[in-house]
């Protein structure tokens, strides 16, 4: 049975309307990316103290934290990062989070994504080592002008870190805005390393995203090949139907509704349990 989630911020800056929304939808589950429109890595010790106490009230589990580790320049200082780093380790402690979200870092706009290959493989493998023994996985999204917003460099970075600890989230949204066909184009080749879905569709040619199943990021096909090979993990809404920018994006509540009902109709269409 596959498990709903989502970027719950999309909802609402409030905790309280994000969970009593998630709770109305049936989805048991959120991406943590922030709470109080600050982001979840700079939360005080205090208000990570809250939400736990929030998501126990409501009944709601973390899927993953939405950090936006290695959404930096890949010329950026990484010592400071790592200890950004180690704070998103903490606080996916402390909120029984299973997978960290992680970026493979901002390419110069025009530099060939080539050039700083050595690089980003060094940062990305320095972070799978840091998590060490912890009971969490990072997973690496496909972002928009990092190095790994397409499906060869997705499979460069999870193949040549070789880490257990690296895996990947499917984006479709984000494949199309790369130009790229997902399901035709990646799926094969990064199916063996994909632990994680965001929901999200997109036209190629307006640049829009759009609800699940209206686009062309091939998601009824996907889910049918997951369906047919046993997958059985988390797909988290990412509506961006109201406002999509580099730091995340908003739907609102009746948007984020929308979003969550088209997805859960193209599984009730193909006869996919989830909860």
């Amino acid at each position: 049975m596959w498990t709903l989630s989502g970027f719950a911020d999309e909802i609402d800056p409030d905790p309280h309307t994000q969970f009593q929304t998630l709770n109305e939808l049936g989805i048991r589950y959120v991406e943590f990316r922030s709470a109080w429109g600050t982001n979840v890595l700079d939360l005080s010790d205090v208000q990570i103290a809250e939400l736990k106490r929030l998501l126990t009230q409501y009944g709601i589990g973390v899927s993953a934290i939405g950090s936006p580790i290695g959404k930096v320049g890949v010329h950026d200082d990484f010592d400071e990062h790592l200890a950004r780093f180690d704070r998103a380790l903490w606080v996916a402690r402390e909120l029984e989070s299973p997978y960290i979200r992680i970026f493979s870092f901002w390419i110069p706009d025009g530099d060939d994504p080539a050039k700083h290959r050595d690089e980003v493989l060094r940062r990305l493998s320095a972070l799978a080592a840091r998590v060490g023994d912890q009971d969490v996985v990072l997973a690496h999204e496909n972002e928009r002008k990092i190095y790994g917003d397409v499906p060869s460099r997705c499979l460069d970075i999870v193949e040549s870190v070789g880490s257990e600890k690296l895996r990947l989230v499917w984006d479709p949204a984000n494949f199309v805005l790369c130009d790229v066909a997902p399901f035709t184009d990646g799926f094969a080749s990064l199916r063996p390393y994909i632990d994680y879905l965001q929901i999200k569709d997109a036209r190629r040619a307006e640049g829009q995203v759009v609800p699940a199943g209206e686009g062309d990021g091939e998601i009824p096909e996907t889910i049918r090949a997951l369906r047919d090979d046993g997958f059985d993990s988390f797909f988290s809404m990412e509506p961006h139907l109201a406002y999509m920018g580099e730091s995340g994006g908003f739907s609102g509540v009746d948007l984020f509704g929308k979003a969550t009902r088209a997805f859960t109709g193209l599984l009730d269409a193909e006869g996919i349990a989830y909860h």
